[in-house]
């Protein structure tokens, strides 16, 4: 039996999950052999959306009753770290598309769980299956939109886009800082804070037609890495949104996020998966590309010389530090019972995504070590890597921020919030 890339991560797919992962193994060399392109354009591959969409994969994660393949968190990690190998950005994206059925899933366990009351539940149920329906059934490629470039100390994300009720719907002002899929996605999905509400509770989700009219898209991203996301942002000026696109309960983003296994709204360590399949395109180039090069004087590989050896090393000794972290925090969110409290998964969280990603970021210099200057030319697989998995250094969190929340959980009980938002004018 052929070993799957996903097989790096996970060395116990069921046979379930490896059908699905075989889904993504097959469109791995279309995504390799776009990344530089996108890369050196800044742009998201266009073409890709059909890709995806014609594999199934838009459905990864979306139950089988709602057009989907049915998989889970592990799915996902397996298919963003998969990708990660091929074309990160092209993950990244993926990534952020997939991340929108956490809405819908955790709304239906929110009304199994009893946290919405007879009154709240059709329309909580409504949106949710809205949600899973527009990746499912109708293959929609979706963008997530919660980030802005407002901060608060208090939070990892700060709301300050407002939705106020107008006849017959909302109408949303804000601005989105980040969020990929910008102008690509056939829908966005907007997190904004209702009109007079000053905490979480007035949260809120809205569907927005990428065409509406008052969406624009803020300047390009022309960024380090990760460049062919299309996470530019979006600006939103007095959108009208309908009533049938909009989950305006208040109290129903909070319910939903402690129905979450993990941190946030779920399926975050998909993320850091990503930056180990680049990790792991990187450690692979520079074996191969130090394998085939020989000394003149000896004939023998440069990767067999002290140097090159102590690199392999401390390589190998990096790439599965980050593995065992994310492999276990993964398991720590999905199996069945769970084995820990939601206090102490947040807090493993914390530390493993810095782990991860500043082990995938070691493999990354060091591998630029290992080939040498002749491999630094920014369209290069190193030094595309290198930069790519920089991003993972201040995504979400750093790691030193990680480390410090987590300390606190430990010593005084203190959880960070997760969303916080702006005072009402």
């Amino acid at each position: 039996m052929t070993k799957l890339t996903a097989e790096f991560l996970f060395d116990d797919l069921t046979p379930a999950e490896r059908a699905r992962a075989e889904r993504v193994e097959a469109i791995l060399p279309e995504l390799r052999a776009r990344a530089e392109e996108a890369d050196r354009l800044g742009q998201f591959y266009a073409p890709h959306r059909d890709t995806l969409s014609q594999s199934g994969l838009l459905g990864l994660v979306i139950p089988e009753e709602y057009g989907g393949l049915g998989g889970n968190l592990r799915d996902l990690a397996a298919a963003t770290f998969a990708m990660g190998t091929a074309c990160p950005s092209t993950a990244l994206a993926y990534f952020f598309h997939c991340s929108t059925s956490s809405r819908g899933l955790l709304a239906l366990d929110g009304i199994a769980e009893g946290k919405f009351s007879e009154q709240e539940i059709p329309q909580v149920r409504a949106f949710g299956e809205k949600v899973l329906h527009k990746m499912g059934t109708q293959g929609q490629f979706l963008g997530n939109f919660a980030s802005e470039s407002a901060k608060s100390s208090q939070s990892a994300v700060h709301i300050t886009t407002e939705a106020e009720t107008v006849d017959g719907g909302w109408k949303l002002n804000g601005v989105k800082s980040f969020g990929c899929n910008t102008g690509v996605a056939d829908a966005y999905l907007v997190a904004a804070k209702l009109k007079g509400y000053e905490t979480a509770e007035g949260l809120a989700m809205f569907f927005v037609n990428r065409d509406a009219e008052g969406v624009s898209e803020r300047p390009g991203w022309d960024a380090l890495g990760m460049r062919a996301t299309a996470s530019h942002g979006i600006v939103l000026k007095d959108v009208f949104v309908p009533d049938e696109d909009a989950l305006g309960v208040p109290g129903a983003f909070v319910k939903m996020m402690q129905s979450s296994r993990g941190s946030l709204m779920g399926n975050q360590p998909a993320i850091t998966a990503i930056y180990l399949g680049a990790a792991k395109q990187a450690y692979d180039f520079a074996l191969d590309f130090t394998t085939k090069m020989k000394f003149e004087d000896t004939g023998k590989p440069i990767n067999t010389s002290p140097f090159h050896q102590e690199l392999i090393g401390k390589m190998t000794v990096e790439m599965e530090t980050a593995r065992l972290w994310l492999k276990y925090q993964i398991d720590l969110e999905t199996c069945e019972p769970p084995i820990k409290p939601k206090t102490e998964v947040v807090q493993h969280w914390r530390m493993a995504k810095g782990v991860a990603s500043e082990g995938a970021f070691e493999v990354a210099q060091l591998a630029m070590k290992m080939c040498g200057t002749s491999n630094t030319g920014n369209s290069g697989v190193i030094s595309r890597m290198l930069r790519d998995i920089a991003m993972s250094l201040v995504m979400a969190f750093p790691a030193e921020r990680g480390r410090l929340e987590a300390a606190k959980s430990i010593t005084d009980g203190a959880e960070t919030k997760s969303f916080t938002v702006s005072e009402s004018k």
